[in-house]
């Protein structure tokens, strides 16, 4: 049930909000005099206060030191991946040897379908969910043509619901149906368009049964839901 309230009610929650204090690590953008209420982060979050010192850091090192900033500047650059390995296998339940920060999302997911999308002709499909975030499907879809097949062998399956993103049981049914002829199943762990959490470990039990190669992208999961890859 949705309850409207007072704006001055809001403001009560915030106050009382125990990392409420973490607004003030970001710059808010202004709107007509008054900060705005930002609700796009799963998109391009606020800047940290401290970011244009941390560049400025890199920068002058950069300029000082020239290449090789990548063993003596102020955070090394070959190793800097590392930085974030402890942080990283936190939130995604896994070990430190089993993460790495790398790319960009995108082609990121071209890299791990590269390795694991191995289709044949007998096996070549690949299954996401309705409404799958926008560069995702183009990635299937880009992997599908450099495999010389079809856009047609994108399954995508479609909510029982008005929102039209597959349940748990949605997709479930989907790999029973379909699971003989898919090679790969990705699928956003947190849906974007509504915030639905999966069933990641039941999803994942199923297709596997059904000999298919799982994938998630955690992209909206990550720090959000908990997460227990390394199990």
């Amino acid at each position: 049930m949705n309850a409207f309230f007072h704006i001055d009610q809001a403001r009560r929650l915030d106050a009382a909000d125990p990392l409420g204090h973490f607004r003030r690590a970001f710059h808010v953008p202004v709107w007509k005099g008054e900060e705005v209420i930002y609700l796009t982060g799963n998109s391009l979050g606020l800047q940290p206060v401290g970011v244009s010192e941390a560049i400025a850091q890199e920068l002058h090192d950069w300029k000082t030191l020239g290449v090789e900033g990548h063993f003596h500047a102020k955070n090394p650059w070959m190793p800097y991946h590392e930085f974030l390995t402890d942080s990283l296998a936190r939130l995604a339940g896994a070990k430190g040897t089993e993460v790495v920060a790398m790319g960009s999302l995108t082609a990121n997911l071209h890299f791990a379908m590269a390795s694991f999308y191995r289709p044949t002709p007998e096996r070549r499909a690949i299954l996401c969910e309705a409404k799958a975030f926008p560069s995702d499907r183009y990635a299937l879809v880009s992997q599908l043509a450099f495999h010389g097949y079809p856009e047609s062998d994108l399954i995508e399956v479609p909510g029982s619901g008005a929102d039209g993103v597959p349940t748990d049981e949605d997709l479930i049914a989907a790999i029973q149906t379909h699971g003989s002829r898919v090679a790969t199943m990705l699928i956003g762990g947190v849906n974007y368009f509504t915030g639905r959490v999966y069933d990641m470990a039941r999803i994942t039990a199923a297709a596997r049964a059904q000999g298919i190669v799982v994938g998630w992208d955690l992209a909206h999961a990550m720090g959000n839901v908990p997460l227990s890859l390394h199990d």
